[in-house]
């Protein structure tokens, strides 16, 4: 199993834990909704659990719970700036379509 960050994606979640003045890393996981089935779930992790896995990339910490892995495995995720807007995209290899609006994903 593994999940990936870019650069950008590291140097934002660092940013984003030295601004909270704590946590480990991003917690991504997935929940179902949409109308293709699943979301990415976002969240600072303050803590990891028995029940999570840890990935490191570029100095940055990702936490995913052990029932998410098998809908996340090869996971990259980055940051991106386009104008006024910033976010996190992901590049899973495991999705097989996504909505048009871009907010979920089947697998």
């Amino acid at each position: 199993m593994s999940i990936q960050l870019t650069e950008a994606a590291a140097r934002r979640i660092q940013s984003q834990l030295t601004g909270r003045g704590r946590g480990v890393g991003l917690r991504v996981g997935v929940k179902k909704s949409g109308c293709s089935g699943y979301a990415y779930a976002l969240d600072y992790a303050d803590t990891v659990g028995d029940a999570d896995a840890v990935f490191e990339s570029h100095g940055a910490k990702v936490v995913v719970a052990n029932e998410c892995l098998q809908m996340l495995d090869g996971l990259t995720v980055d940051f991106k700036r386009n104008g006024l807007n910033e976010a996190f995209s992901f590049i899973n290899p495991n999705v097989s379509a996504e909505c048009g609006c871009g907010e979920s994903f089947a697998i």
